[in-house]
């Protein structure tokens, strides 16, 4: 909950009348206790989203023209004065409102802060004739749900909402005290800040694709391996979406490929990405050895359901069982290539 001073006072249009019958000529307050909706627009991209925002307290100081002692007759104190002049002081809140710990007094003053948990009129209704009467120092508290900014891009949003005050508006303190503004406009921004962080562990850029078993194992038992592959770990931090794409030295349609120096012989490396719980694609669905392409489709969208600190997640590289007998039988040495994997949170 927060609170907003606001310099806008309320004047009594005509003496408040002893026990008047309609609460509407003596104090009231009505103010927008329920959730009202404002849209907020990013500065950059025009993106929107809605902030909800409600009253949910309302205070001030009434200052009287004279001591309350005298309209009360005198021969009292001043708590007990004000408290003969409404039935109870303005430190207990009259229903829907509810009563705070804030209030002061003088003998012409009387500071009051009331809660406001639902939307309605709190009255308080004079005992004895008021001349006159001023709202002085007003001031609101107000609650605020923001978007979720998982789902919000990073950068600036704003906006703004107005509220009319004055008799049947928004801020409603009766007929007779009226305020010397018509509207109050609350100017909103937000700014979003995202994360997008990923480790790679010391060693981990230089990627050696190898057998199953390793190589001596194929070198002992004379047995081809059916495949060569890493598995490389990362460390991620996401708050916000990102997608995911390759670059390659060498390309083999979609995707990378390494390559033999001398004869330029090539086969295609299979790049595939796991991401940790907590991350998605567009659909919800989680990601798991899902395949990385040049083109980057199937990996447009990933976002974090929850604030992602972090995490493990997998790159697994693998070159599939016809290319690795083709390198065998080419007699090459070695194959080589360089494959880079951008995570890029331009959504």
């Amino acid at each position: 909950m927060y609170s907003l001073q606001w310099n806008i006072n309320s004047y009594s249009n005509a003496p408040i009348q002893a026990n008047h019958a309609d609460l509407r000529q003596g104090a009231i307050f009505h103010v927008p206790a329920n959730w009202r909706l404002a849209q907020v627009t990013h500065t950059g991209t025009g993106e929107t989203e809605i902030v909800q925002v409600r009253v949910a307290g309302i205070g001030s100081m009434y200052f009287l023209p004279v001591s309350v002692i005298d309209l009360v007759g005198g021969g009292v104190d001043m708590g007990t004065a004000h408290a003969m002049l409404w039935g109870s002081t303005w430190k207990y809140a009259p229903a829907p409102c509810r009563s705070s710990s804030q209030s002061s007094l003088n003998d012409r003053a009387y500071s009051f802060f009331w809660k406001t948990p639902v939307e309605g009129s709190c009255a308080k209704r004079a005992r004895y004739l008021i001349p006159g009467m001023e709202y002085t120092s007003m001031n609101f508290a107000y609650e605020l749900r923001t978007p979720n900014p998982l789902k919000m891009s990073s950068g600036q949003y704003t906006g703004s909402l107005v509220y009319g005050i004055g008799p049947g508006q928004d801020f409603d303190f009766g007929d007779l005290m009226i305020p010397n503004e018509s509207v109050i406009t609350l100017n909103f921004k937000l700014d979003v800040e995202h994360t997008l962080k990923v480790e790679i562990p010391p060693g981990g850029n230089r990627v050696e694709l190898v057998p199953q078993e390793g190589w001596q194992a194929w070198l002992n038992s004379g047995s081809k391996p059916t495949r060569l592959f890493r598995d490389q770990r990362f460390h991620i931090s996401a708050s916000s979406r990102f997608k995911m794409r390759l670059e390659c030295q060498h390309v083999s349609g979609n995707t990378c490929a390494i390559s033999e120096t001398g004869t330029g012989h090539a086969v295609p490396v299979d790049i595939k990405v796991t991401l940790p719980e907590g991350l998605t694609d567009a659909g919800g669905q989680p990601v798991d050895q899902r395949p990385l392409r040049l083109d980057g489709s199937g990996t447009e969208l990933f976002q974090p359901g929850f604030y992602v600190d972090r995490r493990l997640g997998m790159l697994h590289f693998e070159v599939a069982r016809g290319s690795v007998e083709e390198m065998l039988d080419s007699g090459a040495k070695a194959y080589t290539g360089s494959v880079t994997v951008i995570w890029d949170s331009e959504v």
